[in-house]
């Protein structure tokens, strides 16, 4: 069986390889989504992905997904920490989402540590650089597929 995630990535993540290469790294967002989506591939899911530096623009990707899409990958970026907007919009469906972040939030400052999110999200990976995506592709699949 085919799984169909959604890959939401949000605020500035389109800067990726150029934005805080030391934290970052160096990797754009579409050589990053080519990795993912050959993983993905391999592993028989069909991975859709959308970028948007605009709020509403994502909360009507995680609407409309409802219709095609097995579950729902997120970086959310700084709406991470307060967008009840998205998290009434992953409230609202009725699929899996995991919020995933490249570096460890808890490490970073402090108005980082708090996400709106996370309480309605299958789960939440953080820290691993480009490594949380590929964990998060892990997770949701065995997830959706137990």
């Amino acid at each position: 069986m085919t799984i169909k995630l959604l890959l939401l990535n949000g605020p500035n993540l389109n800067m990726l390889g150029t934005r805080e290469p030391e934290i970052y790294g160096a990797e754009t967002l579409e050589e990053l989504i080519n990795s993912i989506r050959d993983y993905a591939n391999g592993k028989e899911i069909e991975l859709r992905d959308y970028q948007s530096n605009i709020e509403g623009e994502l909360v009507t990707a995680i609407q409309e997904s409802r219709h095609w899409a097995d579950g729902i990958l997120i970086n959310p970026g700084a709406y991470t920490h307060y967008s009840i907007a998205i998290r009434d919009a992953i409230s609202s469906i009725d699929i899996p989402v995991v919020e995933l972040h490249i570096s460890n939030v808890h490490a970073r400052e402090e108005f980082r540590h708090k996400s709106v999110l996370s309480a309605v999200c299958l789960g939440v990976i953080a820290g691993f650089g480009r490594n949380s995506y590929f964990a998060a592709v892990d997770a949701l699949e065995r997830h959706l597929r137990s």
